[in-house]
């Protein structure tokens, strides 16, 4: 078994990205999905789901550089969860995509 995670989406703003201590580079990006159904009456139903994507290093530096708001992109990575408190104390939960290839798709 294997975690591996494929997606094409469009990118929902410009991707934030941080370099870190010793230069290595922290890229973060939200994409959008959309699935279509109809329901038994015939009306067509449109879904949209979020999707959280981080990626380091190479890949990170293709996103900064080529990524922007409205591109369509393919990815690839591994999904993750994780855990932190929050400046209030509280814990938080984040479920993400760890993209180690990146796809540039459209125009």
């Amino acid at each position: 078994m294997k975690n591996k995670v494929q997606l094409i989406g469009r990118v929902g703003q410009d991707p934030e990205v941080k370099t870190l201590e010793g230069g290595k580079k922290l890229a973060t990006v939200s994409i959008a999905t959309n699935d279509v159904y109809y329901k038994e009456n015939g009306d067509k139903v449109e879904q949209t789901e979020w999707h959280r994507v981080t990626a380091w290093g190479k890949t990170a530096d293709i996103i900064e550089k080529y990524v922007t708001k409205g591109k369509e992109i393919g990815i690839e990575g591994k999904l993750t969860h994780r855990s932190y408190d929050d400046k209030n104390g509280e814990k938080r939960y984040v479920t993400e995509i760890v993209a180690n290839e990146v796809l540039l798709l459209g125009k």
